[in-house]
Protein backbone atom coordinates (compact mmCIF):
# COMPACT_ATOMS: atom_id res chain seq x y z
CA UNK A 1 0.00 0.00 0.00
CA UNK A 2 1.06 3.69 -0.87
CA UNK A 3 -0.24 6.55 0.36
CA UNK A 4 0.68 10.25 1.81
CA UNK A 5 0.14 10.73 5.02
CA UNK A 6 1.55 13.50 7.82
CA UNK A 7 3.34 15.54 4.36
CA UNK A 8 5.33 12.18 3.94
CA UNK A 9 4.60 9.96 1.89
CA UNK A 10 4.89 5.93 2.96
CA UNK A 11 4.91 2.30 1.65
CA UNK A 12 3.35 -0.55 4.33
CA UNK A 13 4.57 -4.19 3.22
CA UNK A 14 3.43 -6.75 4.95
CA UNK A 15 5.83 -9.34 6.07
CA UNK A 16 4.45 -12.53 4.67
CA UNK A 17 5.05 -15.48 2.31
CA UNK A 18 5.67 -15.33 -1.32
CA UNK A 19 5.30 -18.28 -3.49
CA UNK A 20 6.88 -20.06 -0.17
CA UNK A 21 9.25 -17.50 0.23
CA UNK A 22 9.01 -15.80 3.76
CA UNK A 23 10.48 -12.48 4.64
CA UNK A 24 12.35 -12.25 7.70
CA UNK A 25 14.24 -9.46 9.34
CA UNK A 26 17.48 -10.73 11.00
CA UNK A 27 19.99 -9.39 13.35
CA UNK A 28 23.23 -9.33 11.55
CA UNK A 29 24.86 -10.34 15.52
CA UNK A 30 22.66 -13.13 16.10
CA UNK A 31 23.45 -14.12 12.36
CA UNK A 32 27.01 -13.97 12.49
CA UNK A 33 27.22 -15.59 16.47
CA UNK A 34 24.81 -18.54 15.26
CA UNK A 35 27.26 -19.51 11.70
CA UNK A 36 30.28 -18.50 14.24
CA UNK A 37 29.02 -21.68 16.71
CA UNK A 38 28.91 -24.51 14.12
CA UNK A 39 32.59 -24.25 13.30
CA UNK A 40 35.26 -25.67 15.79
CA UNK A 41 36.48 -22.90 18.93
CA UNK A 42 40.10 -22.17 16.95
CA UNK A 43 38.93 -21.42 13.92
CA UNK A 44 38.01 -17.87 13.69
CA UNK A 45 40.74 -15.30 14.25
CA UNK A 46 39.86 -11.82 15.26
CA UNK A 47 41.47 -8.71 14.89
CA UNK A 48 43.73 -9.78 12.20
CA UNK A 49 43.75 -7.67 8.89
CA UNK A 50 44.92 -9.01 6.10
CA UNK A 51 48.27 -7.06 5.24
CA UNK A 52 49.47 -8.39 1.86
CA UNK A 53 48.77 -12.10 -0.10
CA UNK A 54 51.58 -13.91 -1.76
CA UNK A 55 52.00 -17.34 -3.49
CA UNK A 56 54.58 -20.10 -2.45
CA UNK A 57 53.48 -23.33 -5.31
CA UNK A 58 50.33 -24.40 -5.37
CA UNK A 59 49.55 -22.42 -1.86
CA UNK A 60 48.57 -18.53 -1.08
CA UNK A 61 50.38 -16.88 1.93
CA UNK A 62 48.10 -14.38 3.85
CA UNK A 63 50.01 -12.16 6.24
CA UNK A 64 48.44 -10.83 9.01
CA UNK A 65 48.80 -7.19 10.88
CA UNK A 66 49.85 -9.47 13.22
CA UNK A 67 52.54 -11.06 11.92
CA UNK A 68 51.16 -14.36 11.90
CA UNK A 69 51.20 -16.33 7.91
CA UNK A 70 48.58 -18.42 6.88
CA UNK A 71 49.07 -20.76 4.26
CA UNK A 72 45.56 -21.59 2.36
CA UNK A 73 44.63 -24.21 -0.72
CA UNK A 74 42.25 -22.06 -1.38
CA UNK A 75 41.72 -18.01 0.01
CA UNK A 76 38.32 -17.25 -0.32
CA UNK A 77 37.85 -13.16 0.53
CA UNK A 78 34.56 -12.03 2.64
CA UNK A 79 36.64 -9.34 4.75
CA UNK A 80 34.26 -6.82 3.99
CA UNK A 81 33.66 -3.49 1.51
CA UNK A 82 37.39 -2.71 2.04
CA UNK A 83 38.64 -6.29 1.14
CA UNK A 84 41.97 -7.02 0.70
CA UNK A 85 41.56 -10.41 -1.04
CA UNK A 86 39.62 -8.19 -3.42
CA UNK A 87 42.45 -5.32 -4.17
CA UNK A 88 44.40 -8.55 -5.23
CA UNK A 89 42.12 -9.48 -7.52
CA UNK A 90 42.07 -6.41 -9.27
CA UNK A 91 38.94 -4.49 -8.01
CA UNK A 92 38.55 -1.09 -6.89
CA UNK A 93 37.29 0.48 -3.43
CA UNK A 94 33.62 0.51 -3.66
CA UNK A 95 32.64 4.01 -4.53
CA UNK A 96 30.39 6.57 -2.82
CA UNK A 97 26.62 7.06 -3.89
CA UNK A 98 26.34 10.56 -2.29
CA UNK A 99 23.69 9.40 0.38
CA UNK A 100 24.63 7.98 4.11
CA UNK A 101 22.32 5.27 6.38
CA UNK A 102 21.92 6.16 10.26
CA UNK A 103 20.22 2.98 11.56
CA UNK A 104 19.70 1.33 14.54
CA UNK A 105 17.46 -1.35 16.88
CA UNK A 106 15.50 -0.98 19.49
CA UNK A 107 14.44 -3.28 22.35
CA UNK A 108 11.44 -3.87 24.32
CA UNK A 109 10.89 -6.01 27.71
CA UNK A 110 7.74 -6.94 26.78
CA UNK A 111 5.83 -7.02 23.17
CA UNK A 112 6.22 -3.14 21.11
CA UNK A 113 2.85 -3.36 19.38
CA UNK A 114 3.66 -3.36 16.02
CA UNK A 115 2.47 -5.66 13.69
CA UNK A 116 4.90 -8.16 11.14
CA UNK A 117 4.71 -4.78 8.22
CA UNK A 118 7.84 -3.31 7.02
CA UNK A 119 6.83 0.80 6.39
CA UNK A 120 9.12 2.74 4.56
CA UNK A 121 8.56 6.90 4.39
CA UNK A 122 9.67 8.74 2.28
CA UNK A 123 10.64 12.53 1.65
CA UNK A 124 12.29 14.82 -1.09
CA UNK A 125 15.68 13.57 -0.20
CA UNK A 126 15.25 11.13 2.91
CA UNK A 127 13.45 8.03 3.30
CA UNK A 128 12.60 6.34 7.05
CA UNK A 129 11.74 2.66 7.34
CA UNK A 130 10.85 0.51 10.81
CA UNK A 131 11.01 -3.27 10.53
CA UNK A 132 9.85 -5.25 13.32
CA UNK A 133 12.36 -8.19 13.95
CA UNK A 134 10.34 -9.91 16.37
CA UNK A 135 7.74 -9.00 18.79
CA UNK A 136 10.32 -7.05 21.27
CA UNK A 137 12.98 -5.48 19.16
CA UNK A 138 12.48 -3.33 15.80
CA UNK A 139 15.50 -2.31 13.13
CA UNK A 140 15.08 1.50 11.82
CA UNK A 141 16.55 2.99 9.57
CA UNK A 142 16.73 6.88 7.80
CA UNK A 143 18.52 7.63 4.95
CA UNK A 144 19.42 10.88 3.14
CA UNK A 145 21.71 13.09 1.11
CA UNK A 146 25.76 12.99 2.36
CA UNK A 147 27.06 16.37 3.51
CA UNK A 148 29.95 18.32 5.92
CA UNK A 149 27.49 17.76 8.61
CA UNK A 150 28.06 13.86 8.18
CA UNK A 151 31.64 14.44 10.02
CA UNK A 152 29.97 15.92 12.72
CA UNK A 153 27.63 13.49 13.72
CA UNK A 154 30.04 10.44 12.99
CA UNK A 155 31.86 10.64 16.09
CA UNK A 156 28.92 11.56 18.47
CA UNK A 157 25.43 9.27 18.64
CA UNK A 158 23.76 11.89 19.87
CA UNK A 159 23.68 14.11 16.84
CA UNK A 160 22.29 11.29 15.14
CA UNK A 161 19.75 10.78 16.89
CA UNK A 162 18.82 14.39 17.15
CA UNK A 163 19.19 14.50 13.45
CA UNK A 164 16.69 12.29 12.62
CA UNK A 165 14.63 13.16 15.14
CA UNK A 166 14.47 17.01 13.28
CA UNK A 167 14.50 15.69 9.63
CA UNK A 168 11.12 13.09 10.57
CA UNK A 169 8.88 16.13 10.82
CA UNK A 170 4.84 15.26 11.91
CA UNK A 171 4.67 11.57 11.77
CA UNK A 172 2.97 8.98 14.22
CA UNK A 173 3.65 9.17 17.56
CA UNK A 174 4.33 5.15 17.78
CA UNK A 175 6.68 5.74 15.25
CA UNK A 176 8.75 8.55 16.64
CA UNK A 177 9.09 6.65 19.89
CA UNK A 178 11.05 3.94 18.17
CA UNK A 179 13.83 6.96 17.57
CA UNK A 180 13.38 7.90 20.85
CA UNK A 181 13.80 4.98 22.90
CA UNK A 182 16.86 3.96 21.21
CA UNK A 183 19.55 3.76 23.11
CA UNK A 184 22.69 5.74 21.91
CA UNK A 185 25.01 2.71 21.42
CA UNK A 186 22.67 1.22 19.00
CA UNK A 187 22.59 3.61 16.46
CA UNK A 188 25.48 3.73 13.59
CA UNK A 189 25.84 6.09 10.44
CA UNK A 190 27.92 4.82 7.56
CA UNK A 191 28.27 6.40 3.75
CA UNK A 192 26.45 4.18 1.26
CA UNK A 193 28.34 2.59 -1.28
CA UNK A 194 28.41 0.26 -4.10
CA UNK A 195 30.60 -1.66 -6.73
CA UNK A 196 29.71 -0.11 -10.32
CA UNK A 197 27.77 -3.39 -11.46
CA UNK A 198 30.06 -3.34 -15.06
CA UNK A 199 33.16 -3.79 -12.61
CA UNK A 200 31.02 -7.14 -11.65
CA UNK A 201 30.87 -7.88 -15.64
CA UNK A 202 34.25 -7.33 -16.21
CA UNK A 203 36.22 -8.10 -13.12
CA UNK A 204 38.19 -11.51 -11.87
CA UNK A 205 35.86 -12.67 -9.45
CA UNK A 206 38.37 -15.58 -9.17
CA UNK A 207 42.02 -16.00 -9.91
CA UNK A 208 44.03 -19.02 -9.42
CA UNK A 209 42.72 -20.88 -6.18
CA UNK A 210 41.43 -17.10 -5.05
CA UNK A 211 37.62 -15.49 -5.07
CA UNK A 212 36.03 -13.15 -3.32
CA UNK A 213 32.68 -13.16 -1.30
CA UNK A 214 29.72 -11.37 0.40
CA UNK A 215 30.45 -7.82 0.52
CA UNK A 216 33.98 -8.28 -0.55
CA UNK A 217 32.54 -9.29 -3.50
CA UNK A 218 29.26 -7.09 -4.20
CA UNK A 219 28.74 -4.27 -1.69
CA UNK A 220 25.26 -2.88 -2.73
CA UNK A 221 23.29 -0.02 -1.15
CA UNK A 222 20.77 -1.70 1.44
CA UNK A 223 17.71 -0.33 -0.47
CA UNK A 224 16.42 -3.82 -1.18
CA UNK A 225 17.49 -5.23 2.10
CA UNK A 226 19.64 -8.45 0.05
CA UNK A 227 23.37 -7.66 1.12
CA UNK A 228 23.71 -10.42 3.83
CA UNK A 229 20.85 -12.79 1.90
CA UNK A 230 23.50 -12.56 -1.26
CA UNK A 231 26.39 -13.63 0.73
CA UNK A 232 24.21 -16.51 1.98
CA UNK A 233 23.83 -17.65 -1.46
CA UNK A 234 27.64 -16.94 -2.36
CA UNK A 235 28.18 -19.61 0.45
CA UNK A 236 25.91 -21.99 -0.40
CA UNK A 237 26.82 -22.39 -4.33
CA UNK A 238 30.88 -21.94 -3.04
CA UNK A 239 30.77 -24.60 -1.15
CA UNK A 240 28.82 -26.76 -3.94
CA UNK A 241 31.45 -25.83 -6.95
CA UNK A 242 34.52 -26.61 -4.72
CA UNK A 243 32.54 -29.74 -3.08
CA UNK A 244 31.89 -31.33 -6.87
CA UNK A 245 35.44 -29.92 -8.28
CA UNK A 246 36.88 -31.94 -5.33
CA UNK A 247 34.85 -35.09 -5.13
CA UNK A 248 36.87 -38.20 -5.40
CA UNK A 249 40.12 -36.30 -4.45
CA UNK A 250 42.16 -39.54 -3.28
CA UNK A 251 44.95 -40.32 -4.34
CA UNK A 252 44.69 -36.80 -6.08
CA UNK A 253 48.04 -34.91 -7.07
CA UNK A 254 48.52 -31.68 -5.55
CA UNK A 255 48.84 -30.21 -9.05
CA UNK A 256 45.39 -31.43 -9.90
CA UNK A 257 44.12 -30.69 -6.30
CA UNK A 258 45.26 -27.29 -7.81
CA UNK A 259 43.65 -27.75 -10.73
CA UNK A 260 40.50 -28.34 -9.59
CA UNK A 261 39.83 -26.00 -7.07
CA UNK A 262 41.09 -23.38 -9.94
CA UNK A 263 37.95 -24.88 -11.98
CA UNK A 264 35.55 -24.93 -8.76
CA UNK A 265 36.31 -21.63 -8.03
CA UNK A 266 35.51 -20.48 -11.93
CA UNK A 267 31.86 -22.26 -12.11
CA UNK A 268 31.26 -20.16 -8.55
CA UNK A 269 32.19 -16.93 -10.74
CA UNK A 270 29.99 -17.73 -13.30
CA UNK A 271 26.60 -18.69 -11.30
CA UNK A 272 27.11 -15.42 -9.28
CA UNK A 273 28.28 -13.00 -11.82
CA UNK A 274 24.75 -12.15 -12.63
CA UNK A 275 22.75 -12.44 -9.99
CA UNK A 276 25.68 -9.78 -7.91
CA UNK A 277 25.04 -7.58 -11.16
CA UNK A 278 21.39 -7.56 -10.77
CA UNK A 279 21.34 -7.11 -6.72
CA UNK A 280 23.63 -4.34 -7.33
CA UNK A 281 22.00 -2.69 -10.05
CA UNK A 282 18.68 -2.80 -8.57
CA UNK A 283 19.50 -1.44 -5.36
CA UNK A 284 21.15 1.52 -6.75
CA UNK A 285 18.16 2.37 -8.94
CA UNK A 286 15.63 1.76 -6.02
CA UNK A 287 17.26 4.02 -4.13
CA UNK A 288 18.17 6.54 -6.17
CA UNK A 289 13.87 6.69 -7.04
CA UNK A 290 13.04 6.49 -3.82
CA UNK A 291 15.01 9.22 -2.42
CA UNK A 292 14.76 11.47 -5.02
CA UNK A 293 14.16 15.30 -4.62
CA UNK A 294 12.97 16.19 -8.27
CA UNK A 295 9.62 16.69 -9.30
CA UNK A 296 9.62 14.63 -12.44
CA UNK A 297 11.05 11.30 -10.44
CA UNK A 298 8.82 12.27 -7.21
CA UNK A 299 5.96 12.35 -9.74
CA UNK A 300 6.85 9.01 -11.43
CA UNK A 301 7.79 7.22 -7.62
CA UNK A 302 4.24 8.42 -6.29
CA UNK A 303 2.11 8.26 -9.00
CA UNK A 304 3.45 5.65 -11.50
CA UNK A 305 6.23 3.79 -9.94
CA UNK A 306 4.80 3.06 -6.41
CA UNK A 307 3.62 -0.47 -6.42
CA UNK A 308 6.59 -1.98 -8.99
CA UNK A 309 8.60 -0.47 -6.25
CA UNK A 310 7.06 -1.74 -3.05
CA UNK A 311 6.72 -5.63 -4.89
CA UNK A 312 10.13 -5.68 -6.35
CA UNK A 313 12.67 -6.16 -3.07
CA UNK A 314 9.94 -9.50 -2.45
CA UNK A 315 10.62 -10.49 -6.30
CA UNK A 316 14.19 -10.21 -6.27
CA UNK A 317 14.75 -11.95 -3.03
CA UNK A 318 12.26 -14.85 -4.53
CA UNK A 319 15.53 -16.68 -5.65
CA UNK A 320 16.59 -20.41 -5.30
CA UNK A 321 20.31 -20.63 -4.94
CA UNK A 322 20.25 -24.81 -4.64
CA UNK A 323 21.11 -27.00 -2.23
CA UNK A 324 24.06 -28.81 -0.83
CA UNK A 325 24.26 -32.41 -1.20
CA UNK A 326 25.82 -34.84 0.79
CA UNK A 327 29.05 -36.13 -0.26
Amino acid sequence: MVCNMYGMSFYLLRIYCRRGHEIRCVQRRILLETLANELPGDTIRYSSKVVSIDGSGYLKLVHLSDGLILKAKVLIGCDGVNSAVAKWLGFKMPALVGRSAIRGSVYYEHSHGFEPKSLRYFDEGVRFGVVPCNDTSIYWFFTFSSSSQNEEMEESSAKMKQFVLGKLGKIPDNMRAVIEKTELDDIILSPLTFRPPWEILWGSISKTNVCVAGDAFHPMTPDIGQGGCAALEDGVILARCLGEALRDKQGMSSEEEYKRIEMGLQSYARERRWRAFELISTAHMVGYIQQSNGRVLNFLRNRVLATFLARLPLKIASYDCGKLRAS
